[in-house]
């Protein structure tokens, strides 16, 4: 379970994300703004830039699942400032996500899962991943689709969603 509500969402959602950033590129070409402008916007003056929100997705995602089964997680400096390397970033982290298995989950449930910030304290896996990596996931991944939402850019909840499993 846990496998398939961190990895395979956190893929898809990140994958998503690059069309967002597409059609943010296509946005600022279109109206002749450098991209720039929407990189660094944000929705409030005390929220982080879109810049930021991708990088903590992109650390939510690779950290949650580095916590959640022991795997060394990559580096990043969080010194991207254009697209390009915003994007880089992106697929490094899926890079590193398609190196996992279910396998790789199967001592997670109860983990102990402890940051510094959380002074000595712990979750179990589960929780963890339900309480604390998938929703700050999302939150980050949100923001940044409303701030390009925010700016104009022509997204909507079907961009944000992706691709759905349908049946007929």
């Amino acid at each position: 379970m846990l496998y398939e509500i961190t990895i395979l969402q956190f893929t898809k959602m990140l994958k998503n994300l690059i069309v967002l950033l597409e059609k943010a590129a296509t946005f600022a070409e279109t109206k002749k703004f450098d991209i720039e402008v929407l990189l660094n916007s944000r929705l409030s003056p005390d929220q982080f830039h879109l810049i930021k929100q991708v990088q903590i997705a992109c650390d939510t995602a690779k950290l949650g699942a580095s916590r959640l089964t022991g795997k060394q997680a990559p580096t990043h400096e969080d010194q991207e400032k254009t697209l390009i390397e915003l994007q880089n970033r992106i697929h490094s982290v899926l890079d590193y996500l398609s190196t996992f298995s279910e396998e790789d989950f199967k001592d997670s449930f109860e983990r102990k899962i402890s940051q510094p910030r959380w002074e000595g304290k712990y979750l179990t896996g589960k929780e963890f991943a339900i309480q604390h990596a998938i929703p700050n996931f999302y939150f980050h991944i949100t923001t940044a689709y409303s701030i390009l939402r925010h700016n104009g850019v022509d997204i909507g909840k079907k961009n944000y969603l992706g691709d759905m499993p349908f049946k007929s």
